[in-house]
C-alpha cells in the first residue's frame, strides 16, 4: 500500500474527482446559462489513455478513490469501456459515478457487474413540470427509470438535490420521503455560483442552517447521524425511514477542514480546491513527454500549495472575476 500524500495542512489527499467531459444534454438553472456554454473541442479534452496513466500514478501516491463526473459522463463515447480499464488499476478500491440519469439506464446493469461502488444522482425535483423548468429539459422520465434500475440492481445511491429559492424548495419534504420508501440518501446542497453566470442572489436565502430548519419542522424527531470522516455532508437519520438525509454545505464552506479531494477537468487541470481557478496543466505534462516521477513530483508540489479552505481559494484567484464559471466545466 502507498504511502499517503499529505497537503501543507495535514489532510491526505486519496480522493480524486475526474470529469470526463464538458458537455450536459440538461440545461440546470444552476449549472449553466440556458444558451449553455462553450465546449471544449475534443483535442483538448484528456484522452481516456491519458486518464489512465495519471489515475494510475496518482494510484501510488495513495489516491484509492475516484468519482467519475462531467458535464454528464454518459455522454462521452465507450464510457464503459473506461470504466472497464478504470476498475483494473491497481491501489483503486472504490469507482463512483455522478450522472444526472437521462442516458444511465441502459448501463445500471453492467455498473452493477463492474462493481461501481455507488451512484450520485442529479435530482432536484420528483416533479416532472418543475424538473422542466429547472433544467430546460423534458427528460423526468428517464431519469425515474434510471433510479428505478439502480434499486432494483441494488447499487449504493445518492439522490443530490440543490436547493434553489423560488425554484424547488417545495421539494425538499417530497425528496426526503425517498429515503423513507428506498434504501437511499438525499443530500440538499447550497447553491454555488458556478452557473456560467454568478450568484443568483445579493443574500444566499437556502444556507444549511435554513435547509436544516425546514427538515426539523417536517420531521421534529430528526436525529443526527455520525459523518463519516471527510464527508462533506450533515447527515441526519429519521425514525422509520431506510435511507438518511443529508445537508451539504457547499456555499458555506464549512467542511474544509477535512477535504480530502482533489479536482482534474476535463481539459486535464488539476485544481487542489472547488473554488480556484486551477493550478496544474496535466494534460501538458503528458503530452510534452514528462516521465511517471517528473508528472509526481509536479502533483505533489500542487499540492504542497493548497489553500486552507474555499475562501482563501477564491481570494487567490488571478482573476478579477469571482468564481463563476459553469460546474459543468470544472466538473461536478
Amino acid at each position: 500500500m502507498p504511502d499517503l500524500i499529505y497537503d501543507n495542512h495535514g489532510r491526505p489527499i486519496t480522493y480524486l474527482r475526474l470529469a470526463v467531459t464538458d458537455r450536459c444534454n440538461l440545461r440546470c438553472f444552476y449549472c449553466m446559462p440556458a444558451e449553455g456554454i462553450r465546449y471544449l473541442p475534443k483535442k483538448e479534452l484528456l484522452t481516456y489513455e491519458e486518464m489512465l496513466r495519471m489515475v494510475s500514478l496518482m494510484a501510488e501516491m495513495g489516491v484509492s478513490k475516484v468519482r467519475i463526473t462531467g458535464g454528464e459522463p454518459f455522454i462521452r463515447r465507450e464510457l464503459m469501456y473506461f470504466l472497464r480499464q478504470l476498475s483494473q488499476i491497481k491501489g483503486i478500491r472504490d469507482i463512483n459515478i455522478t450522472t444526472n440519469g437521462v442516458l444511465t439506464t441502459e448501463h445500471v446493469p453492467e455498473l452493477k457487474q463492474l462493481g461501481i461502488r455507488s451512484v450520485n444522482l442529479s435530482l432536484d425535483t420528483f416533479d416532472a413540470e418543475r424538473f422542466k423548468e429547472i433544467t430546460r429539459r423534458d427528460e423526468f422520465d428517464k431519469v425515474r427509470d434510471c433510479f428505478e434500475q439502480l434499486m432494483a440492481h441494488k447499487i449504493p445511491t445518492k439522490i443530490n438535490a440543490v436547493v434553489m429559492e423560488g425554484k424547488n424548495t417545495e421539494d425538499i419534504v417530497p425528496l426526503s420521503e425517498l429515503s423513507r420508501d428506498y434504501p437511499v440518501d438525499v443530500r440538499f446542497i447550497e447553491e454555488m455560483p458556478f452557473n456560467g453566470e454568478g450568484s443568483h442572489y445579493p443574500v444566499l436565502v437556502w444556507t444549511h442552517r435554513k435547509i436544516l430548519e425546514k427538515l426539523k419542522e417536517c420531521y421534529p424527531d430528526i436525529q443526527k447521524a455520525k459523518d463519516p470522516v471527510h464527508s462533506t455532508a450533515y447527515n441526519y437519520l429519521i425514525p422509520g425511514h431506510q435511507g438518511a438525509v443529508g445537508i451539504i454545505a457547499a456555499f458555506s464552506r464549512t467542511f474544509c477542514g477535512s477535504c480530502n479531494r482533489i479536482r482534474v477537468t476535463a481539459q486535464g487541470t488539476l485544481k487542489t480546491c472547488l473554488y480556484d481557478e486551477g493550478v496544474l496543466d496535466i494534460r501538458q505534462l503528458l503530452r510534452s513527454g514528462a516521465s511517471h516521477e517528473e508528472i509526481k513530483a509536479a502533483l505533489k508540489n500542487a499540492f504542497s500549495h493548497r489553500p486552507k479552505d474555499g475562501f482563501e481559494a477564491e481570494k487567490s484567484r488571478q482573476s478579477l472575476h469571482p468564481a463563476s464559471e459553469s460546474m459543468s466545466t470544472i466538473g461536478g
